[in-house]
């Protein structure tokens, strides 16, 4: 039965694999280049005070092998769709199975060995990819600090992604017995699946951190601005801003509903600051007159009068954000995640085969 699947099976391993040994060679000559720019220019730029040129230098280097990485999230999908859906539909389709269950090969041996050998192929095409790109890609994910940005195309998860992709096919092919409805269930229950957990399960995998500060006013500009500022790399959830009870009246600092002459959405006039949706303050100091001019920036005072009720009304900053120190803990929960997905489709496969099939 091996030897029957590798058959069936070895020219698409080929070929991936002969993919791979290329892209393999090219970052193995071109990775140096990058770990020795990086030494010589990013790490003393400080020195020299030039690490924005010394940044740009390295990011701008190899432009065509960094979008690898958009490759690597690709790849789990097109496992799913080339490798898993056809597996088994591909057989139920055209009826060879009844041979193979004929020649003393129980079905249940039939199904772990394309599961095993074609499975185990589907991880080790995206662990290994994904191990060369985190590698080639260090020097630059370092001067960028965004390891959030990128967090489908490093590490471990595309592990995770290809086995789930994979099983998802082969279930597919399983209950619908045909080939190309298959490939397009794979195709819509991955991205659904995926775009599910980026957006509403993986920022709460962890519980996230909160920074919550007020919001001032400057002399001499006329929009708030937020002091609360995570560490670079951290990935910011959310970036509110809230009034005295909780409120959410703004978002990134910004006070929302409509445009006051000075500030965003923050009036001053007739004696009176009004905050839409926090509240008015008196104003102490004397109202602006029509003939100051705006674009000069706010008039003497002004921007006291404002930071005063900011403080009276408890206007503040809710930061929610994931920090850099719960990157490797959330790639570990994520792969977790998606091989018990995978794992979970595996076994409702063997499930349903034995009952579908007596």
């Amino acid at each position: 039965m091996i030897q029957l699947t590798w058959r069936q099976f070895r020219t698409q391993a080929v070929v991936a694999f002969g993919l791979l040994a290329a892209i393999a060679v090219t970052l193995a000559v071109t990775g140096p280049q990058l770990v020795h720019l990086y030494d010589t220019s990013v790490v003393s730029c400080a020195a020299h005070d030039d690490c924005a040129a010394a940044d740009t230098v390295l990011v701008g280097r190899f432009r065509l092998l960094q979008g690898l990485g958009v490759v690597l999230v690709l790849v789990p999908g097109l496992i799913g769709l080339f490798w898993g859906a056809p597996l088994l539909a591909r057989e139920l389709e055209t009826g060879t199975y009844k041979l193979t269950w004929t020649q003393s090969v129980t079905r249940k041996r039939w199904l772990a060995t394309k599961l095993a050998l074609v499975g185990g192929a589907s991880v080790a095409v995206a662990g290994l990819l994904s191990l060369m790109i985190t590698w080639w890609s260090s020097p630059i994910d370092r001067v960028n600090a965004d390891p959030f940005g990128l967090f489908d195309e490093r590490g471990i998860v595309p592990l995770g992604y290809a086995a789930f992709a994979f099983a998802l096919g082969v279930t597919a092919g399983m209950l619908l017995r045909r080939t190309v409805p298959a490939m397009v269930a794979t195709l819509g229950v991955f991205a659904a699946v995926r775009v599910a957990i980026d957006r509403w399960v993986r920022p709460h995998l962890l519980a996230p951190l909160h920074i919550s500060a007020p919001l001032t006013m400057p002399a001499g500009n006329v929009s708030p601005v937020a002091l609360a500022t995570p560490s670079p790399g951290d990935w910011v959830i959310s970036d509110l801003t809230v009034n005295g009870t909780g409120q959410v009246i703004g978002q990134d600092g910004v006070i929302n509903f409509g445009g006051g002459r000075y500030g965003i959405g923050v009036s001053v006039a007739d004696g009176k600051v009004t905050v839409p949706g926090a509240g008015v303050c008196p104003n102490k100091f004397p109202a602006p007159t029509l003939v100051h001019n705006a674009n000069a920036g706010p008039p003497p005072g002004m921007a006291q009068a404002v930071q005063e009720c900011y403080a009276r009304l408890g206007i503040r900053q809710l930061l929610t954000y994931q920090p850099t120190s719960h990157y490797w803990p959330l790639q570990w929960y994520e792969l977790a995640i998606f091989t018990g997905l995978a794992l979970v489709l595996a076994g409702f496969t063997f499930v349903w085969l034995r009952r579908r099939f007596p």
